[in-house]
């Protein structure tokens, strides 16, 4: 089966909330007879095998009811990776051809702690629609925005009547209450959960630079930030990390995990403080870069803590992180105070 592939909206560029590996889980869902509504917060697209199947019938990668025979509509609860203001969906129904939903909609809630799902399902939680009930397209990325500024914490997938869907994606930023950290509490700056978000490189051939804020240690080669093969003599790569608050950073953490024979020879760090966000442009002559972190020998497969190596700073609001000659690194840490 073709997937069909759609221009991807300006919002897209924005952190996935609802992405497995930032820890977005689907709690419950009226029914997933055929396919299993944790998938829906899998990475990719999904995939289709042509000839594999289960005692249910046809296996599909992705969140599937079974025929509704009674009038309603199926459902499923996600919480997302970290409380978020939301700026649009892609709601795939990529492989889903003719068991697709004809509609969704989408509606949010903010709730503090963990609720179990009694509390999720019962009639005290006060659901908000931010997504009206919308057509859906077979085998599609079905992309809608969203201009609600409310922070939310769990959504309620709703599909009319019933069918498939084989991810869904909620993008938007991470909403940290900073208020809430003392200015001499040490915290990961560079945390994708503390709302950091790298917004700049040079080059991601093979992984995307967003892996390199992720929770956890990566879990394949895959998963985090790598750039092609550079044989240019002196070649640099580099990315830019907005970092959740301005801050000071004291201690530093380079992880090359499952990279082995690509990991970088060298790396550097750099800081800067300034007032924009994601439309940062590194070429802008009043942005001053002063150095962090002097080049360091870095090697395979390896955790890289670094202390007393980094350098005197004011306080800075992006790092630049530069790979010598090119590489892959899994994650970044950057543990430091608020300013």
């Amino acid at each position: 089966m073709t997937e069909t592939v759609k221009e991807s909206p300006a919002y897209t560029s924005k952190l996935n909330l609802a992405a497995e590996k930032l820890g977005a889980r689907a709690l419950a869902c009226s029914d997933d007879f055929f396919a299993e509504m944790e998938n829906l917060v899998k990475p990719g697209r999904g995939i289709f095998i042509a000839d594999k199947y289960t005692d249910r019938g046809k296996w599909m990668d992705g969140w599937e009811s079974r025929r509704k025979r009674v009038p309603g509509h199926d459902w499923c609860i996600l919480k997302l990776g970290a409380p978020g203001r939301i700026h649009g969906f892609d709601i795939d129904t990529n492989h889903f051809l003719g068991n697709h939903p004809p509609f969704a909609s989408i509606e949010a809630v903010n709730l503090e702690g963990d609720p179990d799902v009694k509390t999720l399902t019962s009639s005290e939680i006060k659901w908000t629609e931010i997504l009206a009930k919308s057509p859906l397209n077979p085998g599609s990325q079905n992309f809608y925005p969203c201009s609600s500024e409310n922070v939310y914490t769990h959504l309620r997938l709703n599909i009319y009547p019933d069918g498939g869907v084989a991810r869904l994606k909620v993008y938007g930023e991470v909403f940290k209450d900073w208020s809430k950290v003392k200015n001499d509490e040490v915290i990961d700056l560079a945390s994708a959960l503390n709302g950091a978000k790298a917004v700049l490189c040079n080059d991601m051939f093979f992984s995307h630079m967003d892996n390199l804020l992720m929770p956890g240690r990566g879990v394949n080669m895959g998963d985090g930030w790598e750039t092609k093969r550079n044989r240019t003599p002196g070649n640099r790569d580099w990315v830019i990390i907005r970092l959740g608050h301005k801050g000071r950073i004291q201690k530093i953490l380079v992880d090359t995990c499952h990279f082995k024979g690509n990991y970088p020879d060298t790396c550097s760090i750099e800081g800067t403080l300034v007032n924009n966000d994601n439309a940062f442009n590194p070429d802008d002559p009043s942005i001053k870069w002063f150095p962090i972190l002097d080049r360091q020998k870095l090697q395979a497969d390896h955790e890289h803590y670094f202390e007393n190596e980094i350098m005197k700073h004011d306080a800075l609001s992006h790092v630049r992180l530069n790979i010598f000659p090119d590489g892959g690194v899994s994650r970044l840490r950057l543990w430091g105070n608020k300013v």
